[in-house]
């Protein structure tokens, strides 16, 4: 468990599999006792980071057959791995920030990334903007943290829109992420590269938000997270 009803799964990374900071990966059951109509398989974005040992994927857990299955596997089952996958990865300009933009469980692209990043010591400016309801909902939110210390060229500004009955308190940035919270730490808005993922409400939102703003499309990148 890395956060409330959020689960972290590591698997063996096979020999000679590779793949970049932010891409994707499709996970099948095989065998599994239960299905529903989306099947025995499901497509994860890759939270390691390429430099670490193993696979991990993070994911809310709901009351799906596949997560039935997935959170009561024994140590040392197998799965299918398809991939890698996706292009949501850093660009490689590195005269331009990049500016990420989480909602929950979107934040796995962008802890794979910054964790890359930091590894490898890129000069790359990166700001991760991460909005979460409460800080019992924000996964892997010490840990970055800890990147934001080791890495001068990172910024993380993490914002809860809905504290009301959290467990733990917050000091931090409230609200939800608009024009005014990026012109706040950005200031000019139209010369960053966007990475957006979330739910695709959130997604929808901050691509209005940014074309207002004159950020156009192509410097606009995106991933939904449905069904999480």
């Amino acid at each position: 468990m890395i956060a409330e009803q959020t689960m972290a799964f590591h698997f063996e990374k096979p020999s000679g599999f590779e793949y970049k900071a932010g891409q994707f990966i499709r996970l099948t059951l095989i065998e599994p006792p239960e299905t529903d109509d989306e099947g025995k398989g499901r497509t994860f974005t890759l939270a390691s980071a390429p430099y670490e040992e193993d696979l991990m994927v993070a994911t809310r857990i709901r009351p799906t057959a596949f997560k039935r299955v997935l959170t009561t596997m024994p140590l040392g089952a197998e799965v299918t791995l398809g991939g890698p996958f996706g292009s949501f990865v850093l660009h490689d300009d590195a005269a331009r920030p990049a500016v990420f933009l989480a909602g929950g469980i979107g934040i796995t692209p962008f802890r794979s990334i910054v964790s890359q990043a930091t590894k490898s010591k890129l000069p790359h400016h990166l700001l991760l903007f991460y909005s979460n309801h409460r800080t019992d909902d924000a996964a892997f939110l010490d840990e970055i943290k800890e990147l934001e210390e080791e890495n001068p060229n990172f910024s993380l500004i993490a914002t809860m829109t809905e504290m009301k009955g959290s467990n733990h308190p917050w000091r931090g940035e409230t609200g939800h992420v608009d024009k005014k919270m990026l012109a706040r730490f950005i200031g000019n808005l139209i010369g960053p590269i966007y990475y957006a993922a979330g739910p695709p409400a959130m997604v929808t939102a901050m691509r209005e938000m940014l074309n207002n703003a004159g950020a156009s499309e192509d410097v606009i990148r995106f991933e939904e997270f449905s069904g999480y």
